[in-house]
């Protein structure tokens, strides 16, 4: 992705966190399994992380158009699901573009998207130049949280017909290619995440019957009081963690080790694109592409995520149906988030670190703090 991110370390102004909570009553004959609590507390904060996600209510765009004598495929817009789309994306993105009688392509932007479609195209001979505004760890990839799973991607009520087989097709790509590099080469694992609710849980990762539920691995229902969280409800699933950092690297010096070029380049508009030497440029500027090709639709949706010190023993995921989430990395942990349309400010706020905080504090009984 071409939108730069800023990082920035806080801890002051924020407030206490409600504590007390208590665990859920157990029903008879229920045992409650062992699960390690998150230390959530302001003075275990080591940064603040904000990024925007491209985002389109009517989903990601790949779909080709020329400006003049060039070709360009465009590939953004994923929303929060630019990691766990990416490979299935570049994929269609690639199909749509690839031509064997074209020896030379452009990859615009080294966000996960830019560095996937470009990692394809080397894989079937191509020669590649990719053009980046910025580098890991600088792109929007390097702020994404890293569960594999297309959330907030698109709004139900926007999409066109057939979206969805373009999305699941994207989804079932990047599933298989992810399953490939597990391990500590490229930084990504299996995890076990938890779904909490203080009603039954019916929709998460896929309700019964959707599109997405091939991809809902392993999934359990647990009683109330059979995990020690604060809500009545648990659902448990398999996925895969990305540590977006180690995987943006790896897959950086994949490229480069591949023959790809990768050129420091920020573009104003379509007419230096349309100018390159490359007959054929894949766009993936996420955000930028609003700018630099008129996109009326893309706008920035902004996350903060609050990072903890790392604890090993936390290797699970917690999602709830509001705005608190988790995730258990080796560079921390990973603490959401917010989701705020048309935001454009990369500007850490301590009243969202504060908020952050209380809401997955309250996921543990008597709000655990270090």
């Amino acid at each position: 992705m071409s939108q730069m991110t800023r990082r920035a370390f806080t801890a002051t102004g924020l407030t206490a966190a409600v504590a007390g909570c208590a665990t859920v009553p157990q029903a008879p004959g229920v045992v409650m399994k062992p699960v390690p609590p998150v230390l959530v507390s302001a003075d275990r904060v080591v940064r603040v992380d904000v990024g925007l996600r491209p985002y389109r209510a009517s989903g990601f765009r790949v779909e080709r158009e020329m400006l003049g004598e060039t070709a360009v495929v465009h590939n953004y817009g994923h929303g929060g699901g630019g990691i766990t789309l990416s490979w299935g994306s570049a994929q269609l993105a690639v199909e749509e573009g690839f031509d064997p009688d074209v020896a030379e392509y452009a990859v615009l932007g080294a966000g996960a998207l830019g560095l996937s479609t470009a990692m394809l195209l080397l894989e079937r001979g191509a020669k590649v130049t990719l053009y980046a505004k910025a580098l890991s760890p600088n792109t929007t990839s390097n702020i994404a949280g890293g569960q594999w799973w297309p959330a907030s991607v698109y709004d139900s009520a926007a999409i066109a017909p057939g979206y969805m087989d373009r999305h699941v097709a994207a989804a079932r790509h990047s599933f298989r290619r992810f399953q490939l590099l597990t391990g500590p080469d490229y930084g990504i694992s299996w995890e076990v995440n938890y779904v909490l609710s203080d009603r039954p849980v019916t929709n998460q990762p896929a309700r019964a019957g959707h599109p997405m539920e091939e991809f809902a691995i392993n999934v359990v229902d647990y009683a109330p009081g059979e995990l020690p969280f604060t809500t009545a409800h648990a659902r448990s699933f398999d996925t895969m963690m990305v540590d977006t950092p180690h995987y943006l690297r790896k897959l950086e010096e994949d490229v480069r080790e591949r023959g790809g070029r990768i050129i420091v380049r920020a573009f104003q508009d379509a007419a230096e694109v349309a100018a390159l030497d490359e007959a054929v440029v894949f766009n993936c500027t996420g955000l930028g592409a609003g700018k630099l090709f008129g996109d009326t639709e893309i706008h920035p949706v902004r996350g903060q995520l609050v990072i903890l010190k790392p604890q090993a023993e936390i290797d699970y995921n917690i999602i709830t149906g509001g705005s608190a989430y988790m995730f258990g990395r080796r560079d921390g942990i990973v603490l959401g988030g917010t989701f705020q349309h048309h935001n454009w400010s990369l500007e850490p706020s301590d009243a969202d670190t504060a908020a952050i905080l209380a809401a997955n504090r309250r996921l543990f009984a008597g709000g655990v703090e270090a």
